[in-house]
């Protein structure tokens, strides 16, 4: 090796090292914007600035919380599907990684940069692999087990209950939005409230998930007056895995869209038909609501200052529901179909009167249509497969699954950027883990993986909370 070899290779050293420096000089800097606070069972984290300050503040302050929810997720992918860990961050990288945008990647890297100060480990596959879970396992692995004849040991679900009304539905005529999310409960804990101040774009606040840089459970708001939520479009089957991630998607259009046109084009551009939902939106400064059904080649798209919209996992459109799910629309032992008839009698009865008050009732409803009395059970609004014998469709008795938070919205909340939320259940009731595995015990393989969900109060939250 020569002198001019070594002279540039030290500088080239010289050089890394500093800039290594630099950017841990940097980092105590970037925890100054940032705050992470706990209340009544959520953890609230506002994180702001660059991208890369962003990430790093979110995998700084929720390092413990991300590691679980990564614990959580690995012990499903394995146990259900008998695959590697490291197979399925392999997979990540291949089908969502290269797809997703320069922005939201840098933020994912400032992710890993953070969790690795705070001691924990990551890589940017197993943090996209985490993003990206509901349409990797959900929606990409189906497609891939299906062609191998891999049995996938996972019911589909039929989850959350939400509604978006405005004009002769609402108590002030303005817009009142409810949603609940309806999941697993040993799926990664979705009790975080993010308020995103980014350095471009709008601000957020949005129920959120420790390592997402989206929301997954989908509600939101935003400063450009959108307000959001989603409930997943049931029995879906198409996927592209050449098309961009949902999760990418989502992010940009809520950070950058100021119109509910705009966010609903950023959302189909690039669709690859991966957690396939029916977005509710509203413009509190248009006081016009709307309703995007996206499938993958199927796409409705609806919008009014008169009515509301609905979501309980079946598709209104009936392109959608015929070409792109296996949904029978009609069978009222279904969760869907008995919410969805619900959801009805609920906007009938109460129009001209709803407001806050009624949607927290509205989410905690446990009413079964086809029982046609109170019956917390499958097929109610708030729901508890939980305490459910004889569950009818994809479910199986006791299923470890139910409502696992409820949140509400009206115009002057969002105005102020703010919304109130129940973490645990809409209807406040409790969930002990440990007493379930006793119960029932064919579920072994969740022992250690069951969390405790007491009882909480609807709590208001706002962007730009301090400690």
């Amino acid at each position: 090796m020569n002198k001019l070899t070594i002279l540039f290779l030290c500088s080239l050293l010289f050089w890394a090292t500093g800039l290594q420096s630099q950017n841990v000089a940097e980092q105590p800097g970037f925890l100054k914007k940032a705050n992470r606070h706990e209340k009544n069972g959520w953890i609230y984290l506002h994180i702001e600035g660059s991208p890369r300050e962003r990430g790093y503040q979110h995998g700084f302050l929720m390092a413990p919380e991300i590691k679980e929810n990564l614990r959580l997720l690995r012990a499903r992918w394995e146990y259900q599907t008998a695959m590697d860990w490291s197979w399925y961050m392999q997979k990540a990288g291949e089908v969502l990684t290269t797809k997703v945008d320069p922005e939201n990647m840098e933020e994912l890297d400032g992710i890993v940069e953070g969790m690795k100060s705070a001691g924990v480990p990551t890589s940017r596959n197993e943090m996209v692999g985490l993003n990206g879970y509901a349409e990797l396992m959900g929606y990409w692995w189906p497609t891939v087990k299906d062609s191998v004849w891999v049995h996938w040991n996972q019911q589909p679900k039929e989850s959350c209950s939400s509604f978006i009304a405005t004009g002769n539905m609402t108590a002030d005529g303005k817009i009142v939005l409810g949603h609940n999310t309806m999941d697993y409960y040993y799926s990664p804990l979705c009790n975080i409230i993010l308020d995103i101040l980014p350095e471009k774009g709008n601000r957020i606040l949005m129920q959120s998930v420790a390592g997402f840089i989206h929301s997954e459970t989908d509600f939101f708001i935003t400063d450009a007056g959108l307000v959001g939520s989603e409930t997943t479009i049931g029995d879906f089957f198409p996927f592209n895995p050449k098309g961009t991630p949902e999760f990418s998607r989502m992010r940009r259009a809520t950070q950058d869209a100021s119109t509910i046109e705009q966010w609903c084009e950023i959302m189909k551009r690039g669709n690859n038909g991966g957690y396939a939902n029916a977005w509710l939106l509203g413009d509190i400064n248009t006081n016009e609501i709307a309703r995007l059904e996206l499938g993958l080649k199927q796409v409705a798209f609806e919008k009014k200052k008169e009515g509301y919209f609905i979501g309980s996992n079946v598709a209104e459109n009936l392109k959608l529901l015929r070409f792109e799910t296996k949904k029978d629309e009609t069978n009222i032992k279904y969760s869907s179909i008995a919410r969805r008839v619900r959801w009805k009698e609920l906007m009938k009865k109460y129009e001209g009167k709803i407001n806050l008050k009624l949607a927290k009732a509205f989410e905690a409803d446990h009413y079964d249509s086809y029982l046609k009395k109170n019956n917390p059970g499958g097929r109610t609004l708030c729901g508890h497969w939980e305490i459910d014998a004889q569950p009818f469709g994809p479910s199986i008795p006791y299923s470890p699954e139910g409502t696992l938070d409820g949140k509400v919205v009206d115009a002057t909340m969002a105005k102020n950027m703010s919304f109130s939320a129940r973490w645990g259940s809409a209807c406040g009731r409790a969930f002990d883990g440990a007493n379930f595995l006793k119960d029932h015990p064919q579920y072994y393989w969740l022992e250690g993986m069951l969390a405790n969900r007491p009882s909480q109060p609807w709590t208001t939250f706002s962007a730009g909370e301090e400690k």
